[in-house]
């Protein structure tokens, strides 16, 4: 009698049974719209069937299984999976081998396993939203008779190092095999392979960890398997196929050795590890196994080596061959590349040769430009890469302007050249101006004449300057809700004034709803909402072309027309319960077993230039690459295929610029924390009990969730985690936070830094600003969490889950979703003496000066939550005017974008 050996055992219309002497399995990985911009092409343009090529051409390659993935934010996930699985399945030279179904959305990969035949593979299932969500998964996965792939990724994040891998696979096994009923053979464990050579120190031990793991994990479970995803490896080196196959290779090498039982890679490129140049790979071995690499000599050295490697193979030197090109294409090089090195005497040499410094500029200058703005359209260079091209022609540019100043003085009716007139401004009451800066860097690498107002401009002097200077667009620009309305208001003057210039919107709460719904109608010359600076050049380019300016603006009519009769449609079918039966699905709480925890102190506590290396520590990355339009997961982003190389560039950037603020402390923090007794003393209202005998007592008003939601989810409002007062009392049992913080000192240094014409470091040094303010917040909620409130006095929470918010309680801001009435900033201020404490004021819009500011609640019951009020009904409104005392003009202004 034979016995079945617990093998791992696939099929798609054929067997793959993986045995021991199987040694490695290829998974092909060019049939995901992640990994390959073909399949991506072909599958959004719906050429299904040409896709199967792709597939076919991965079966003929090697893969042994075949990796399908269909996530990409513009595709139905689900209909691509079904309908691509579907016609794969009817090719039985691509269905002989079995199927990956690779989706990070369970039900993309539910919808893949209704398609397949055979066993197939599940990429992935975790424990990153607990263990119920994962028994859930396995369950159904288990059901379906797959595979599955279990990522080393829990409610902590992602596993870096090998004792993460070990005990995140650990903990996934016995919940596997012991409660959802697995065999071990059908568990594979897919433990992270993260980029090395990256040239930060604690990346460069993650070939060491996996492998190790691997090593590890096959000692305490040897019947499961072992992969991931090989090409995450090399990201660093990115458009150097030479080196990356290397690097595959010798990797692969060590972890088969280790254990390591299959991979995600391009089957069709594999070196044979003996085959590798020796030289090659022992860099690569060195870099891989974290060997003669301190202070990164390893890295440095294969990095160095891999300057040296092109696709074909083929020795180049460094290219300093440009150094000797004519000025017109040295120029060119300078400005593409962003070097500002030689800027001065090669624009002094063209000013020479071309006699006029204006034609410099429409000449040599312009075209350099005009290949940076090619480039940057055709997403081959990035908006840091850009900020620093404008650097060098500003450089330029200001070496040429005396001459032109002299030659208007020498010759006042001399032709002076017609660069179209862009104005740009944020909005009154407004002082965030980092977007509409960078948008201003791009269009003047353009070719445009930018005027840019700075913020806090009202809107008559807007359109005055506006007329006075015949611009040709003017560019509007808001970051805080009222800046909407501000921007409603420049339209109806523009209107009222007869003017004729296109009109952009653009800011962080602006939208292309917003702009189609409120601000279109209000100007019929052309409102146009501009997402971000990478499309800016092309509306101005369309707005100002002869050719292309009304079917351009049909087009945007037609669009926002369309946007209209949606929203309507949305609106009337949203439904809404009355203010009373919101009332009564407030959150549920046991207050009669709950003590609210008693703050160290009450009232305030103000810190004075707090120690900047210490607030450095709490940074969260990820909005600092957004406002530099480089999306992605931080730190995942520094090895991306696409924008890996100049994303590590500014982040090194952005931390040499920190370590300069600090050590010559160019910016200071300040804030102001304080604790109060509080009560609820209605529905949605809370009494502050700042001093005694009720002298300085302030009442809080909150607005509570209005829409219809399912009967066990609350409506919910921040007055529900306040401790209600006994009946007919007033008296606190509870108590509520608040704070305040800055960072100041940046103006002197954005005069310096403009007046050498150093955007790059201008934009870098606000976000920084920005960024510091955001981490000084996190800094001192902690603080208050484990120290000044002292309720969670054990946290241990890391970086990456303070900014996931997975602490204790929340600290929700006046003006943002879950309270977004701005007028409570008033008594937020008044409780703080925030003015005073800090230096901060607020403008007429209720923005905060100086900009880099935050302020909110701190809230300490532990079902509190962050949340949004969405949109209220009339029967709310007319109850939250009267509890305010405001008047409805006044209440409109500010509760506009929540009312139905």
């Amino acid at each position: 009698m034979s016995i079945i050996k617990p093998y791992l055992r696939l099929s798609g219309l054929e067997p793959l049974v993986v045995r021991p002497e199987t040694n490695f399995v290829n998974v092909g990985e060019r049939t995901n719209v992640t990994g390959s911009k073909k399949f991506a092409r072909l599958i959004k343009e719906n050429k299904y069937e040409e896709a199967l090529s792709v597939a076919r051409q991965q079966v003929e390659s090697g893969a042994q299984v075949i990796d399908v993935n269909m996530d990409d934010a513009l595709l139905d996930g689900v209909q691509a999976m079904t309908t691509y699985l579907n016609l794969l399945q009817s090719e039985p030279d691509i269905a002989k081998i079995p199927v990956m179904i690779d989706s990070s959305k369970f039900p993309i990969i539910e919808a893949g396993l209704k398609c397949v035949q055979g066993k197939c593979i599940v990429n992935s299932i975790s424990m990153k939203e607990g263990e119920d969500k994962f028994i859930e998964q396995a369950y159904i996965c288990k059901s379906f008779g797959a595979a599955v792939i279990v990522m080393a990724f829990d409610e902590k994040g992602q596993a870096d190092t090998m004792e993460r891998k070990v005990e995140i696979s650990s903990r996934a096994y016995e919940i596997l095999t012991r409660q959802v009923g697995f065999a071990p053979e059908d568990i594979i464990f897919d433990i992270n392979v993260f980029a090395v050579a990256t040239g930060l120190e604690e990346h460069n031990n993650y070939g060491v960890d996996f492998i190790e793991a691997c090593r590890i994990i096959k000692q305490k479970y040897p019947l499961v398997k072992i992969s991931g995803g090989v090409s995450n490896l090399s990201f660093s080196f990115r458009g150097n196929e030479p080196v990356r196959e290397a690097m595959h290779s010798v990797f692969l090498y060590y972890a088969i050795q280790a254990g390591m039982d299959m991979g995600i890679v391009n089957a069709g490129q594999l070196q044979v590890y003996s085959e590798i140049e020796p030289q090659l790979r022992e860099l690569c071995e060195d870099v891989i196994l974290n060997r003669n690499n301190d202070n990164n000599e390893a890295t440095d050295k294969l990095i160095a080596f891999a300057e040296t490697v092109k696709a074909s193979g083929k020795e180049v030197k460094k290219d300093d061959a440009w150094r000797n090109t004519s000025v017109e294409e040295r120029l060119k090089h300078a400005l593409v590349n962003g070097i500002t090195e030689h800027i001065e005497a090669d624009t002094e040499e063209a000013r020479v040769k071309y006699g006029r410094p204006l034609l410099v500029i429409e000449g040599p200058l312009m075209d350099g430009m005009n290949v940076v703005g090619d480039l940057f359209g055709a997403g081959k260079m990035f908006l840091p890469q850009v900020v620093k091209s404008a650097r060098v022609m500003k450089k330029s540019v200001a070496v040429l302007t005396p001459f032109i100043e002299e030659e208007k003085k020498n010759n006042p009716n001399a032709q002076q050249g017609g660069a179209a007139k862009i104005l740009m401004a944020t909005v009154k009451g407004d002082v965030h101006d980092i977007g509409k800066n960078i948008v201003g860097v791009v269009l003047g690498c353009n070719g445009y004449d930018i005027i840019d107002m700075g913020v806090m401009v009202p809107a008559d002097k807007i359109l005055d300057t506006a007329q006075k200077e015949n611009v040709d667009i003017i560019g509007l620009s808001g970051l805080i809700t009222p800046s909407l309305d501000e921007m409603v208001h420049v339209a109806r003057e523009m209107k009222r004034r007869n003017m004729t210039q296109p009109l952009l919107i653009g800011g962080a709460t602006t939208s292309r709803t917003h702009t189609a719904v409120k601000i279109e109608p209000e100007y019929g010359n052309g409102v146009i909402h501009v997402l971000d600076a990478s499309r800016s050049v092309t509306v101005a380019g369309s707005l100002l072309s002869k050719e292309q300016k009304s079917g351009f603006l049909d087009g945007v009519t037609k669009e926002y027309i369309k946007l209209r009769d949606d929203f309507g449609k949305k609106k009337s079918v949203k439904q809404y319960i009355t203010y009373p039966e919101a009332q009564a699905k407030a959150v549920k709480v046991d207050w009669d077993n709950y003590q609210p925890p008693v703050p160290t102190f009450t009232g305030i506590k103000t810190f004075d230039n707090y120690d900047l290396a210490e607030v450095r520590d709490y940074i969260d990355w990820g909005p600092f690459f957004i406002s530099w339009e480089l999306g992605g997961r931080f730190p995942d982003l520094l090895t991306d295929k696409v924008i890996g190389v100049e994303a590590t560039k500014l982040y090194n950037d952005a931390n040499a610029l920190l370590d300069k603020i600090i050590a010559e402390k160019w910016l200071s923090a300040h804030g102001v924390i304080g604790f109060w007794p509080a009560t609820r003393v209605a529905s949605d209202s809370v009494l502050v009990k700042q001093g005694a005998a009720n002298s300085g007592d302030i009442k809080l008003e909150f607005i509570r969730q209005q829409v219809k939601k399912a009967a066990d989810l609350p409506n919910l409002s921040l007055a529900d985690f306040i401790k209600p007062a006994a009946a007919g009392s007033t008296e606190a049992n509870d108590y509520l936070g608040a704070f305040a913080v800055t960072i100041k000192g940046i103006e002197p240094h954005i005069k310096r830094l403009e007046a050498a014409f150093d955007d790059y470091n201008k934009i870098m040094l606000q976000a920084l600003a920005d960024r510091f303010a955001e981490a000084f917040t996190e800094l001192l909620h902690k603080k208050v969490r484990t120290e000044y409130w002292g309720y969670i006095n054990n946290e241990q929470l890391s970086n990456e889950q303070l900014i996931k918010e997975q602490y204790v309680g929340i600290r929700p801001a006046p003006g943002y979703p879950a309270c977004p009435d701005h007028t409570e900033k008033y008594k937020l201020f008044d409780l703080l003496n925030a003015t005073e404490n800090t230096g901060i004021t607020l403008t007429e819009s209720l923005a905060m000066y100086p900009a880099s500011s935050v302020c909110g609640w701190y809230f300490s019951h532990p079902q509190s939550q962050y949340f949004g009020i969405d949109k209220i009904n009339n029967d709310q409104f007319e109850d939250y005017i009267q509890r305010k005392g405001m008047s409805r003009d006044e209440a409109e202004r500010w509760l506009r974008p929540i009312l139905e």
